[in-house]
C-alpha cells in the first residue's frame, strides 16, 4: 500500500506540489488533469480532493512553491556575496540552478502568464517577478552608488535585462528542447549582460 494514502494534509499537499512540478516537466502544463496528478501520486482524485477544493487551488498552491523556492535561492545567493556585481552573478546563477533542477517550471509560469485572465495562480507569478526585481533595483543601485556599475546606468532597464536574460536562456532550450543546457550557456550569458552595467566597460 502507497505511503501517500496516509499522509498528514500538509505533507500530502506538498507531494502533490511536487508532483505536478515532475509532470511539467514531461508535457504540456496545460493538459495535465487531476487525473494524471492523482495516478502520478498513486491515489484516488476523491483522496486529490480531500486537500483542494479543485484545480485552481492546486496550480495556486504550485506557484506558491515555485516563488518560495525562487525567492529562498535568491535571498540565499545574497547572503553568500559580497559587492553588488557579485550578488547579481550568484542571483543569475541560483535562479538557472533551480531551473536545471526543475525544468518543468519555465514552461509553466509562461503558461500562466498567458491566461488572458489573472487567476491567482497568475497573480502570485506577477507578484513574484516584480519581488524580483525590487531585490534587483535595490542592489543595482548600491552598486551604481558604490562605483562598481556604470554611473550613467539605467537601473530599471538593466532590472529588466537581468530576468530577460534568464527568460531568454529558458526560450532558447525550450527551443533546443534540452534545458539542462542552461547551465552550460549562464556564465557567458551572464558575463555579456555584466559588461553592460560594469564600470568601465563599454564606454
Amino acid at each position: 500500500m502507497s505511503r501517500t494514502r496516509h499522509l498528514p494534509s500538509q505533507e500530502r499537499k506538498e507531494l502533490t506540489v511536487r508532483a505536478v512540478v515532475e509532470l511539467c516537466g514531461e508535457q504540456d502544463p496545460a493538459r495535465i488533469t487531476t487525473a494524471s496528478i492523482a495516478e502520478r501520486m498513486k491515489v484516488t482524485q476523491g483522496a486529490l480532493f480531500r486537500h483542494f477544493t479543485g484545480k485552481e487551488e492546486i496550480w495556486q498552491s504550485v506557484m506558491a512553491w515555485i516563488a518560495e523556492q525562487v525567492m529562498q535561492r535568491l535571498e540565499k545567493a545574497v547572503a553568500r556575496a559580497e559587492t553588488p556585481l557579485a550578488i547579481l552573478e550568484a542571483m543569475f546563477m541560483a535562479h538557472i540552478g533551480f531551473i536545471t533542477e526543475h525544468p518543468g517550471v519555465p514552461r509553466l509560469m509562461l503558461g500562466q502568464l498567458q491566461h488572458a485572465e489573472p487567476t491567482s495562480a497568475t497573480r502570485l507569478v506577477r507578484s513574484m517577478l516584480a519581488r524580483y526585481r525590487e531585490r534587483l533595483a535595490a542592489i543595482l543601485s548600491k552598486g551604481k552608488a558604490s562605483g562598481e556599475l556604470r554611473a550613467d546606468l539605467d537601473v530599471e532597464a538593466a532590472a529588466t535585462q537581468f530576468i530577460g536574460t534568464v527568460q531568454g536562456l529558458v526560450v532558447q532550450s525550450l527551443i533546443d528542447g534540452d534545458v539542462t543546457r542552461i547551465a552550460e550557456q549562464a556564465p557567458g550569458a551572464f558575463l555579456l549582460y555584466q559588461r553592460g552595467i560594469q564600470a568601465g566597460e563599454g564606454a
